[in-house]
């Protein structure tokens, strides 16, 4: 098991272009005009306006979004002092995080330097290059000094996210928890295990929200810190008591709070049976807690337990904070990360957690009822209001605490540019995986002697989203496993030529649907031999929940078997296909790409309801544009024309749909020129999600574009119209998008078994 997500992760990061990040031009430079703007002579206008007035370089430059995340890789997540080269992924990881979560953009930082001076003078040198810095994995004590030397000598938002991350997003599971059980935080016993940076940080900001420090006990490895205890250092003689207590069974002795930052598996079933009445365990050791959680719920029934896993409730994720801290930071141009900011986050986390949760983030979550209580203190990391309620809490501390050198006066605004920057949904292929891992289904992959399909196959066993039945030659597939260096332990392999018993069984299903056809009971039997007729029948047979195939084969053919066996579901007129594009805008749905050559009025009407329909599914608002050459009667045609009638039919017949029609693309991705244009058309100047093409040509060309020039990853084809979860793939799916592909079949599957 090791060498498998050894193998997958150093793949992940070496494949393609090494490393997760890159740099994108943000202005056009495909002419020697924009290169002469870009560089010279046209760059020394800004280079002197800058030179008058140095703020103005958050007018003309990056600096305004771009943060520094810096280490020199001393404590680097559980692995120590690595260095810094060998640090460098996780802080590339970082910038991943900070652009996915708040469009952020980052530049990492690794320095050679463990001399604490040396490493201040360095970043101070840089700071005229960056709006704020995130410093990450550097020891302590020498952290503490770090961060408090820049806070006081840059005038740029610093912050240590190893130590305050924590500590705010565990601050507010801390109020909310206290909340639950009633319990007053300036009278609570809080025990802390661990006295490194984030074990700090979280017991100082503990006591900024209201926690008696007197009634605090904190230990190392060496036991309880007293005070009598030699060679203390500044950090810990702060929290050292004169009580007489020396090892965590005695602390814990009627404790209300246990906030574990140590290592796991030092907390037993016997001592949190010693704690008072509600006890709040946070045990955020990782991956292994303080305390197995199931081991704590069965010691005390009464607990009430954060961990910082994600596959237990009230999971302590700094992504829930840092990205967004930052965020309001830069927006109002901070000249630091102070005390109220990090508290208004705190508050602000805290009261998310109370709002009813949105289908969407239950959906992604394959929750059906999750609200404030004991298993919700804490909101999730995919919950997408996180930017527009804790940056502005954010920012508005910064200006209330006057350390804001841009305040912002339109808040509305301001919330409408934070949904702008990230899209709609832009972490819709993470609900899907999330959703999938909830339930796993049966998958069939039909090609399984593809090494392809068999890197997807065990990605999606890693990820833990679906359980693969492979059809093929099992001597075959377990070579190229081996030759490939690909683990799926326990795997199911089926070859249907040596399946006798399954194929007359199949045969005679596939008999009784196809015999009016000119099937007859041989043809029907000797058809299972083909493994896409075989693996549709199995999941018409309920054998398996989902059919994946088409890698090798075009997609009439591919299609074809699991048209005869499994058919469309009775609402449909004919099957069609959508690609979901996942563009910075987030997720971008396109019809048809794959089945019907051309559409007439009646299919066109029909195609627009399906599509309607499947995007509503993902908890997404469609917002539908029919495109053509022509914009609203502009030009004449067949095209034009026809896409004039789906759009009066609509507007009559379905009028809860949100669609216009016909127009250009530019006019649909481009809603604020629409709508000044054409006010009176029905998307008002929202950007439309959802594109209807007139024609197999045109949809098929604008996705394969978009996909290949590497401006959005697809997923799909997604059939539309089928009695069960079959989908086609296309020759040239990579492994991710097959991967993405599964997660979202097994997610239909899921809701197809609920209907």
């Amino acid at each position: 098991m090791a060498n498998k997500k050894y193998f997958d992760a150093l793949s992940y990061h070496a494949e393609g272009r090494p490393g997760k990040i890159e740099v994108i031009s943000t202005k056009p430079t495909r002419t020697q005009f924009d290169l002469a703007l870009a560089y010279s002579p046209g760059v020394a206008e800004p280079c002197e306006k800058i030179a008058e007035n140095p703020e103005d370089v958050y007018k003309y430059t990056a600096k305004g979004n771009l943060v520094a995340v810096i280490s020199n890789g001393t404590a680097v997540l559980g692995l120590g002092n690595i260095g810094p080269e060998a640090s460098k992924p996780v802080m590339e990881g970082k910038g991943v995080l900070f652009k996915l979560f708040a469009d952020i953009d980052v530049f990492d930082i690794e320095l050679n330097c463990e001399n604490t001076e040396e490493f201040i003078r360095t970043v101070k040198a840089l700071e005229p290059t960056f709006g704020g810095v995130n410093l990450e994995d550097i020891k302590a004590p020498e952290s503490f000094e770090i961060e408090e030397r820049l806070k006081k000598e840059l005038n740029i938002p610093i912050m240590h996210d190893d130590q305050h991350g924590t500590a705010i997003i565990s601050g507010a599971g801390l109020i909310n928890a206290l909340e639950i059980v009633k319990k007053d935080i300036s009278k609570v016993k809080m025990v802390v295990n661990g006295a490194g940076a984030s074990a700090i940080a979280c017991t100082k900001l503990f006591v900024g929200l209201g926690v008696d420090k007197s009634n605090i006990i904190m230990l190392d490895s060496k036991g309880v810190i007293r005070k009598d205890r030699g060679n203390l250092d500044q950090y810990k003689s702060q929290f050292a008591t004169e009580k007489d207590l020396h090892t965590l069974d005695e602390a814990l002795v009627d404790a209300d709070v246990f906030v574990g930052l140590s290592k796991g598996n030092i907390l037993t079933a016997e001592m949190v049976q010693t704690m008072a009445k509600d006890p709040i365990v946070f045990a955020m050791a990782n991956p292994t807690p303080e305390i197995d959680y199931h081991v704590a719920m069965e010691a005390r029934p009464d607990i009430i337990m954060a961990t910082g896993r994600s596959d237990f409730p009230n999971q302590v994720n700094n992504v829930l904070g840092f990205p967004f801290i930052f965020r309001g930071a830069l927006d109002v141009r901070a000249t630091e990360i102070n005390e109220d900011m990090k508290l208004a986050a705190v508050r602000a986390i805290a009261s998310l957690a109370h709002e009813p949760v949105p289908e969407v983030v239950m959906m992604a979550y394959g929750e059906s009822n999750m609200s404030f209580g004991p298993t919700y203190i804490i909101p999730k990391p995919m919950d997408p209001r996180l930017i527009t309620t804790v940056a502005p809490a954010v920012a508005k501390a910064a200006m209330e605490s006057g350390v804001a050198k841009a305040p912002i006066n339109n808040w509305d605004a301001y919330e409408k540019e934070l949904r702008k920057r990230l899209g709609i949904d832009n972490d819709f292929v993470n609900r899907l995986m999330i959703k999938a891992k909830k339930n796993p289904k049966k998958v069939v992959f039909a090609e399984a002697d593809n090494v392809r399909i068999l890197r997807a196959a065990q990605g999606c066993v890693n990820d833990a989203i679906a359980e693969p039945i492979l059809l093929g030659k099992p001597e075959l597939i377990h070579r190229m496993m081996e030759e490939n260096n690909i683990q799926i332990p326990d795997v199911t392999i089926i070859d249907p030529r040596r399946e006798d018993e399954k194929r007359t069984a199949y045969g005679k299903l596939f008999f009784e649907k196809r015999r009016r056809r000119g099937v007859t009971l041989y043809e029907a039997e000797y058809q299972m031999r083909n493994r896409n007729y075989f693996g549709s029948m199995m999941v018409e047979n309920g054998d398996a929940d989902v059919f994946i195939s088409g890698l090798s084969r075009n997609y009439p053919l591919a299609l074809k078997p699991a048209l005869a066996s499994i058919g469309m579901n009775s609402e449909t007129q004919r099957v069609s296909g959508m690609h979901i594009m996942m563009s910075k805008y987030g997720p971008l749905f396109f019809a048809d790409t794959t089945v019907n050559v051309e559409l007439n009025e009646e299919e066109l009407f029909c195609l627009v309801k399906n599509v309607y329909s499947r995007v509503k599914n993902f908890q997404i608002e469609p917002k539908i544009a029919l495109i053509s050459y022509s914009n609203f009667g502009s030009n004449s045609g067949k095209s034009p024309t026809t896409m004039r009638r789906v759009i009066d039919r609509l507007h009559k017949e379905e009028p809860h749909i949100k669609v216009d029609g016909e127009m250009q693309p530019v006019f649909a991705l481009d809603g604020e020129q629409r709508f000044e244009l054409y006010p009176f058309n029905k998307l008002g100047n929202d950007q439309a999600n959802t594109f209807i093409f007139p024609a197999l040509n045109s949809a098929n060309a604008a996705y394969q574009l978009l996909r290949t020039m590497g401006a959005s990853e697809a997923i799909g084809p997604v059939l539309l119209g089928m009695n069960k979860t079959v989908h086609i793939l296309h020759h040239s799916s990579t492994v991710r998008e097959i991967i993405n592909m599964v997660g979202l079949a097994v997610c239909e599957a899921q809701d197809r078994a609920k209907r």
